[in-house]
């Protein structure tokens, strides 16, 4: 037998990335409006009743955590945007909880987002920040603090760092020791995996160390904790280089969401959370709900 190190492999089952997960965590969602959110995990949180999470959003976050929200399991959100674009301007639920107050809303914008990422990033408390100073951000949101700057004097902006326990992103693909490739720049994910003290990665497929390799300057994330295999495991949102956001789908949640935001008719949305996220046993069961047919109606090109 060779005493030569073997690498690690990084391939785990959801529920054993869910199982890290534990009430009053911050976690993270990747992706970016309606494309590669990892939604095979966020139903995994709903079905697994998790509460208090602190959410972390992306910089444009999409309705995955709008579903979350809804659902009860978010506490509070750290996101500068929640919608789904022409399809839901601003996520119903997020505004609903907002108003009603059943959620917390931690106010910022795009720019200060990726300052808190690169704060807990880099392991500091807080991203000296000019942009903002003047506004009414520190008043909207007191954990943002004016300081003085040591060197020069000048009024600054301490943006607090946003720290998080576990992050999960969606990638189109990993080799098995959690090298993963995106399709596309991926958006923010590398910010929010720098930041995080885990990540864990559904991918839409495992390929050889070879072919990631072969083109190595396209990993974004050299090591993720967790790699899980998830075809199709964006939808109802696009996965870039794979297919695009199933939008009759998105508008049948919007239009759920929406009835409990405008007459606190929560029936709909326990309807559409049975019928695709606590009913199926499982992702190939959620998929078939969906159908073949629509799945593989939904090409790019």
């Amino acid at each position: 037998m060779s005493d030569t190190p073997q690498r690690k492999k990084r391939i785990i089952e959801l529920d054993d990335a869910l199982a890290r997960v534990k009430d009053g965590m911050t976690i993270a969602i990747g992706g970016f409006i309606n494309a590669a959110h990892p939604m095979l995990v966020v139903r995994g949180l709903i079905k697994r009743g998790l509460k208090n999470l602190t959410v972390v959003g992306p910089a444009s976050s999409g309705l995955e955590i709008d579903l979350l929200i809804a659902a009860g399991v978010a506490k509070k959100v750290v996101a500068p945007y929640v919608g789904g674009e022409v399809l839901a301007p601003i996520g119903p639920a997020f505004r609903a909880a907002a108003e009603r107050g059943k959620v917390e809303i931690f106010e910022l914008d795009e720019a200060m987002y990726y300052a808190a990422l690169r704060a807990a990033a880099q392991r500091v408390p807080f991203n000296p920040w000019r942009s903002g100073v003047g506004t009414s951000f520190p008043q909207m949101n007191p954990a943002i603090k004016e300081f003085k700057d040591p060197i020069n004097g000048e009024t600054l902006l301490a943006i607090p760092a946003v720290n998080i326990d576990i992050a999960f992103l969606h990638a189109a693909m990993s080799d098995p020791y959690g090298n993963v490739q995106y399709i596309g720049h991926g958006y923010g994910d590398r910010a929010i995996y720098a930041a995080a003290d885990e990540t864990y990665v559904q991918v839409e497929q495992v390929v050889s160390n070879e072919q990631i390799k072969a083109d190595p300057l396209r990993t974004a994330i050299p090591g993720a904790d967790g790699i899980i295999r998830a075809a199709f495991g964006a939808h109802p949102y696009a996965s870039p280089g794979h297919y695009v956001e199933d939008k009759e789908h998105i508008k049948r949640y919007v239009q759920a969401a929406t009835a409990w935001a405008k007459s606190d008719d929560f029936g709909p949305l326990k309807a559409y959370l049975d019928e695709f996220v606590f009913g199926p046993k499982d992702h190939v069961e959620y998929l078939e709900r969906v159908s073949l047919r629509k799945l593989l109606s939904l090409n790019e090109y």
